[in-house]
């Protein structure tokens, strides 16, 4: 959806996360239009165009689609399956290393590659390891997937020890789960033969960072010739059209079934669903206004699948707002607030089924029934109870206020109101009416909401100190359609954690802080459910609908499609036509 954000975890940018990631676009594809299905040897995608092909992350180029195209062409050093069948996640089959090996009382991991090749046959060694490693330590600051304290400050040594064979000691001991999915999984093997130009790793970065800025050169710069994913690139028309082709030499064992892939970009979503009704791309999206044309689209021979993504949607509270911070430090108040929001219904009738509760911290894995077990579910009754019983008059259709401060909480005044501005997303119907939904259900108790839609709420919404003038913010939406995307192991370090980096509402918990690092640092396998568990009830934000990531629609006879990875890679090398 051409509008669409997502907050990714591994990557920046508004400044700390949010990212267009979209498969619709901003540019009109500029390749040959094509009519009806593609030859059996070829699919047509509706994806943005890719701007970013350096397989080092860069600060603004951190879009969704730049991930499925590098990907395509490099491959990771681990490749990540949430099905539950790797305790580590790591996809065995895709990944070009086996899975590490953990010594030294947690602290080392010992990686020993497998046996590949780069495109032009030569091997796949640790001198490439080595080589993406130099680069991202000199040039830490400009690498998009950069935290300070994070990966590569965290590592007290790296150690080659073969061709095969490398290490990393940490400085101190991690969850192995965590760093194998969400540290190790920035490594990508670069071609140290082809690319180095005499080991000066400020000069070589800069040499490749500005060749991937000229992206007219792509298709013929013989940098970008030596790769080591299934996929090589034909062509590329800056801002419109990319095809990619079976890379012959692929040394993986998903080996591609199709010729070629075309990347097709829209000008947004009108333009895109008009191309996929004439039956003129075979992998699209329904718009959500256009979900009603669902059985259309199938009865022309396409098949839609709802793309869930490994996140989590919530509405953020200002827990330093210098005025109603103090009501949102009462767990109380935050438990009837979030009771007044029906999010099952919410997600059935205003998403048309395209979203799901979110309970807790952690997503629910897919297949799994979302929804079930939230903590507090939609009960207004118990929340009108809740108020009354902490010293608050509920006033139905009118306005709530505080008759008892002994009761009501330290900080709140008698007659404080319940009275609150959610600062959401302009330009999403189905966020306006969500909002209307709960504007309307928390209003029968008394608590008045305004609701103040802004192109960028994140921007206006900022972590901040109760005495500057920019706290003044009381609650604050940006998950119009998918939110804050998790790479494979969900912790919350950098979101709830006290001062973590988008922290924007200041929640602070020691004791969710505690859980927070144990998850991080402890080898216990149940340390990341608890932390679910806890967070869940103490509510650091009110738990949202979290919509799919997009409700793809492609031909029926189109195989390997599902199902979608949901951290959103595109697995091509996968697709096949029924012969």
């Amino acid at each position: 959806m051409g509008t669409r954000t997502r907050i990714v975890c591994g990557v920046v940018a508004f400044g700390l996360g949010l990212t267009a990631c979209s498969a619709g676009g901003s540019q009109q594809g500029g390749g040959t239009q094509q009519g009806g299905a593609q030859a059996k040897d070829t699919v047509t995608v509706a994806l943005r165009t890719p701007n970013w092909i350096l397989p080092i992350s860069a600060p603004g180029f951190t879009q969704g689609e730049n991930d499925i195209f590098g990907t395509a062409l490099y491959r990771k050093l681990y490749s990540y399956q949430l099905d539950g069948s790797s305790p580590d996640n790591i996809n065995p089959e895709r990944s070009l290393a086996e899975p590490p090996e953990v010594s030294d009382g947690g602290k080392t991991l010992t990686i020993t590659l497998k046996d590949n090749t780069w495109s032009d046959g030569k091997p796949i060694t640790t001198k490439d390891i080595q080589f993406w490693w130099d680069l991202v330590t000199t040039n830490k600051d400009k690498w998009a997937s950069y935290r300070p304290g994070g990966f590569p400050d965290n590592i007290d040594a790296f150690k080659v020890k073969d061709d095969k064979t490398f290490s990393f000691t940490t400085k101190k001991a991690y969850n192995a789960a965590w760093f194998v999915g969400n540290q190790l999984n920035r490594i990508v093997p670069l071609p140290q033969h082809a690319w180095d130009k005499g080991g000066d790793a400020k000069k070589t970065f800069e040499e490749l960072t500005a060749a991937s800025k000229d992206p007219k050169s792509y298709a013929t710069n013989p940098l970008w010739k030596t790769t080591s994913g299934p996929w090589k690139l034909e062509s590329y028309v800056p801002g419109g059209e990319v095809v990619l082709a079976k890379q012959d030499a692929y040394s993986g064992p998903d080996k591609p079934k199709l010729n070629k892939i075309v990347l097709r970009p829209f000008t947004g979503d009108d333009a895109e669903f008009n191309v996929l009704r004439a039956g003129q791309i075979d992998y699209g999206y329904i718009p959500p206004a256009n979900l009603s044309q669902q059985s259309y689209l199938e009865s022309k021979g396409y098949k839609t699948s709802p793309w869930y993504g490994w996140s989590i949607t919530y509405l953020q509270l200002n827990f330093n707002n210098p005025k109603t911070g103090v009501l949102f430090k009462q767990p109380y108040l935050r438990q009837a607030l979030q009771m007044l929001i029906d999010q099952p219904t919410i997600s059935k009738v205003i998403w048309s089924g395209m979203a799901a509760p979110t309970c807790g911290p952690v997503p629910a894995k897919q297949g799994s029934p979302a929804g079930q077990g939230c903590a507090y579910p939609f009960d207004p009754a118990k929340a009108k109870q809740l108020l009354e019983s902490h010293g608050w008059t509920v006033t139905p259709d009118g306005q709530t206020s505080c008759a008892d401060p002994a009761l009501c909480g330290e900080g709140i005044a008698k007659g404080t109101p319940l009275n609150f501005t959610v600062t959401s997303q302009s330009g999403f119907s189905a966020t306006t009416k969500m909002f209307a939904e709960i504007k309307s259900a928390m209003a029968k108790v008394g608590v008045q909401l305004t609701i103040k839609e802004v192109p960028d709420s994140v921007a206006v919404t900022p972590a901040c100190k109760p005495d500057e003038s920019k706290c003044d913010w009381d609650m604050s939406f940006f998950g119009s359609q998918g939110s804050w995307y998790y790479p494979a192991f969900a912790s919350g370090e950098r979101l709830f954690q006290t001062d973590a980096p988008v922290n924007l509402g200041s929640y602070s918990n020691p004791e969710a802080d505690e859980l927070i690092e144990k998850a991080q640092f402890s080898a216990d396998a149940g340390a990341l459910q608890e932390y679910n568990d806890f967070l869940a009830k103490d509510l650091p934000v009110l738990w949202m609908p979290n919509p799919v990531y997009q409700i793809s629609s492609y031909r029926s006879e189109l195989q390997g499609v599902d199902p979608q990875d949901p951290m959103n890679l595109m697995y091509f090398q996968d697709w096949s036509w029924k012969s």
